[in-house]
């Protein structure tokens, strides 16, 4: 549960980010790199997107500077937690030939160096972390995820800044984060509400220069949570679209999207949720050692449905149907809710702007009830 554990005054952040690496951590945070905000290693707090703002559209994000002493007043980048626990491309276990000509396996170790502690983190990625837990520590039991999961330092900051593109409201999952974090912030001009959701979030409040929150300050901070939420405008035509979709498999829609979609697998990269992998072996060139890789794959891509030789979707539109009816419909058989969390990454980084709200609402409205 999470706990109001104080005030922090904004000249007092730099203790949050000494606290955490004085216990350890490799500390990650959104800073502004290549004219997006993505997470990097940060020490200092002069590296958070100080007075940033992002405009965010179908196809479409740009960054701003505006008059704000707020470090957090975007929404989200093309970044979520997924890269640091499921890498995009990792070593699975080597293979060498020894001088007698006997191959010899050995596995790779894949705990970190230094358990790692992320600030910044939206509402929608806790429910995706969610998600991915139940993937790959509950379903499959990956070892190389467990061991980046283990000691991970999660600080959330709830969203007072939804883009254009966001949808957190209509899937349950923000703008508020209300589990999964060690701590959470609600940021005002002045400084931060902090609360603690975890024993170790407790402990990490114990060193940092706390005072007492005022009613103004929590009503400020509702109150901006509450606005959030009424403007976003696009939303799901229900948390569950199991029958709907599936349903509607020869809908003239899938032909519709399909002429405007490239299969370029933008949407599956920065989704959060996402897991679908291809492993390969890559040889040395004199064939004395080799590598097993685990690459981040697509279902848009021809390899994903090659069966044998024989191509299970050959056209765009059967891919595109796929991802959708997997992430809306049949992620509810396996996961018990829909694989989307209202981020809406899939909508700004698509670059030709495809609408997954409106694909769905354009399939699925005239008989699904919409969610409360």
């Amino acid at each position: 549960m999470i706990k109001e554990a104080g005030f922090l005054a904004r000249a007092d952040l730099q203790t949050l980010l000494d606290r955490l690496h004085d216990l350890g951590y490799r500390v990650i945070g959104p800073v502004v790199d290549d004219a997006a905000i993505l997470y990097r290693d940060i020490d200092r707090v002069e590296q958070l997107p100080l007075g940033y703002t992002d405009d965010q559209a179908p196809g479409s994000y740009r960054l701003s500077q505006v008059d704000t002493p707020r470090c957090f007043a975007w929404a989200d980048g093309p970044h979520a937690l997924k890269p640091f626990l499921f890498a995009p491309r990792e070593t699975m276990w080597q293979v060498a030939r020894d001088s007698d000509g006997r191959l010899a396996f050995s596995a790779v170790d894949p705990r970190p160096a230094k358990a790692l502690a992320v600030v910044g983190v939206r509402a929608c990625d806790l429910a995706a972390l969610a998600l991915q837990d139940r993937h790959f520590l509950d379903h499959v039991n990956d070892p190389y995820y467990e061991a980046r999961r283990a000691g991970l330092f999660l600080v959330a900051v709830h969203c007072a800044y939804p883009a254009d593109t966001c949808f957190c409201a209509s899937t349950g999952d923000g703008p508020r984060a209300t589990t999964g974090c060690d701590l959470a912030l609600h940021e005002l001009d002045d400084g931060f509400i902090v609360e603690a959701a975890s024993p170790r979030g407790h402990a990490v409040c114990d060193g940092l220069s706390l005072r007492a929150i005022d009613d103004d300050q929590r009503r400020a901070a509702n109150d901006a949570l509450s606005e959030a939420a009424h403007r976003q405008f696009r939303r799901l035509p229900s948390t569950d679209l199991h029958n709907g979709l599936l349903a509607r498999l020869d809908h003239p829609r899938w032909e519709q999207v399909a002429s405007r979609c490239l299969a370029c697998g933008s949407c599956t990269s920065v989704c959060p949720t996402c897991f679908c992998h291809a492993e390969s072996d890559a040889p040395s060139l004199d064939g004395n050692d080799s590598e097993h890789l685990r690459e981040w794959d697509s279902c848009f891509s021809a390899g994903h449905a090659q069966l044998h030789g024989f191509q299970v979707r050959p056209e765009i539109r059967q891919r595109y149907r796929q991802w959708l009816t997997h992430k809306l419909g049949s992620w509810h058989e396996q996961y018990g809710r829909s694989g989307c969390v209202g981020c809406g990454r899939c909508i700004t980084w698509c670059p030709v702007g495809i609408d997954i709200t409106a694909e769905a609402n354009a399939i699925c409205a005239d008989t699904i009830e919409e969610a409360p």
